[in-house]
């Protein structure tokens, strides 16, 4: 892990949950950093129903400020808004960092979003990919109780043998393992000892001091509750402790305040089992139905079927 990412020469860190997890990607630059590596950060033009009513994410053609890179990339500053002038995390981040913050548009499925972040690497100048997921979903079986969001980390996981294929190397990270309240800490480390069976765990790393100054900045200024609790447990909290209004427990652990590395095609060949079934979709839609024909919940289904917020 630390050779992949000292040998690039600029990485290109995307949370691909949504919301929040552009902190999470914040964390993989950090430690980028930390060995004489730039990194740019980024995430999806995905919020959560608080923030944007309208389900799903937003397509680069809906949003206001943007410094457009191709159909499904572009670069947000402190002030890109979506329909109806909502600022996305990334935008908050960019105005924290004072630099551009990638958005990616997971709309295509699989190999748009290859298409895009392979483009979008080039025009930044890097050539390593690290897809960061915050809680630990992206190595989801499916028929874990609380999963409730796989969707989003799903296909772009999914996208890793594509980006390859494109030219430019895929990492996998999953920072705040139980940290979303969906797995638990103990299900997320049993997925990455399944992959460590594959040969496809790569170490871990705690930020700390500087890194976790920086950090808890970042998570002061952009909306987010997991990687709000991934800190928590990087300062050494212990225990439960509530989000989502309540309806989601978190417990607390050290290993939440670590970030997890892995090989992203040794996860789709084994534990990853929820990207393995939306591989061949041609768009997030369909993703959407192979997963719900499988009986697994959704992100898109839970927005698109509760309307729009009172």
């Amino acid at each position: 892990m630390l050779a992949a990412i000292a040998a690039a020469e600029r990485v290109l860190a995307v949370g691909i949950g949504g919301g929040g997890d552009v902190v999470g990607a914040l964390a993989v630059a950090e430690l980028a950093d930390t060995i004489g590596t730039a990194a740019v950060v980024g995430g999806l033009s995905w919020e959560r129903r608080p923030i944007d009513p309208l389900a799903g994410p937003r397509r680069m053609s809906e949003i206001a400020g943007l410094q457009q890179l191709n159909e499904h990339a572009g670069l947000a500053g402190a002030g890109t808004t979506g329909p109806g002038g909502f600022l996305f995390a990334e935008s908050h981040m960019a105005r924290y960092l004072g630099e551009p913050v990638l958005l990616l548009d997971p709309g295509g499925g699989p190999a748009a979003i290859a298409d895009a972040l392979a483009d979008a690497a080039r025009q930044l100048r890097c050539d390593l990919v690290v897809l960061t997921d915050v809680g630990g979903d992206v190595l989801a079986h499916g028929d874990e109780a609380g999963l409730a969001s796989p969707l989003a980390d799903a296909v772009c996981l999914a996208s890793a043998p594509l980006l390859q294929q494109r030219g430019v190397a895929p990492l996998g990270a999953l920072f705040g393992a139980g940290c979303d309240g969906e797995l638990t800490p103990d299900e997320v480390l049993a997925r990455i000892a399944e992959v460590a069976q594959a040969d496809g765990y790569l170490g871990a790393w705690g930020p700390g001091g500087a890194q976790l100054r920086r950090l808890d900045g970042a998570a002061a200024q952009v909306p987010t509750e997991a990687s709000a609790m991934a800190l928590r447990c990087a300062h050494g909290a212990l225990g439960a402790a509530a989000i989502r209004d309540g309806r989601r427990t978190v417990q607390l652990t050290s290993a939440g305040g670590l970030v997890f590395f892995f090989d992203p095609l040794a996860a789709l060949r084994s534990v990853a089992r929820c990207a393995q079934l939306v591989a061949q979709a041609a768009s997030l839609v369909e993703a959407n139905r192979i997963l719900l024909g499988r009986g697994i919940a959704t992100e898109l289904d839970w927005e698109s079927t509760h309307g729009l917020p009172s």
